[in-house]
């Protein structure tokens, strides 16, 4: 037998957030929607227009500026941001090496990256000095800062014009 009951709009909004176990579901946010977004990515690294789906530019940065205050993201640029962990002594730190998180957030900006002249002349054995990454060579002119915590990454352009003249000669031994 089955029996119509009268609901009102209220008492249809209550009953759709409970789910079958009687507990009330927490609703879909936005800062919800954009953390679950960032925990599934692949990516460690996020630009607002990778949430311009959800919602406007001002909501999304009000939000990631919220989640840098929180400790799950940092910011390593203007408008850039990369997941963040907490260290053994209890500092936020990049999950990366800020050289690879700088590479992840130029390619999401459509800027080729490649091997600086140091990687290029340790790889030649023309230098011992091991690079420390910080140098990345680029395809075109990069007017952004990517740095945290005092560590910085610089940009050089790739290409035959702006090539060093020490690379193309080997050492006489």
């Amino acid at each position: 037998m089955i029996i119509a009951v009268e609901m009102s709009y209220i008492d249809s909004i209550v009953m759709s957030y409970i789910d079958h176990k009687g507990e009330t579901m927490k609703t879909d946010t936005l800062p919800r929607k954009i953390s679950i977004r960032i925990k599934k990515s692949k990516a460690d690294v996020f630009i607002p227009s990778d949430f311009s789906d959800l919602a406007g530019y001002d909501q999304v940065l009000r939000v990631l500026r919220n989640m840098v205050r929180s400790g799950s993201l940092i910011k390593i640029g203007q408008g850039i941001y990369a997941k963040a962990q907490t260290a053994v002594n209890g500092d936020i730190r990049p999950i990366k090496f800020i050289g690879d998180l700088a590479r992840q957030a130029l390619e999401k900006y459509g800027i080729k990256t490649g091997n600086s002249s140091y990687w290029n002349a340790y790889n030649a054995d023309i230098s011992t000095q091991i690079p420390t990454g910080r140098v990345i060579a680029v395809s075109k002119r990069v007017r952004r800062k990517i740095s945290y915590n005092g560590y910085s990454v610089n940009f050089e352009i790739m290409g035959a014009r702006y090539k060093n003249q020490w690379l193309n000669t080997r050492p006489t031994v």
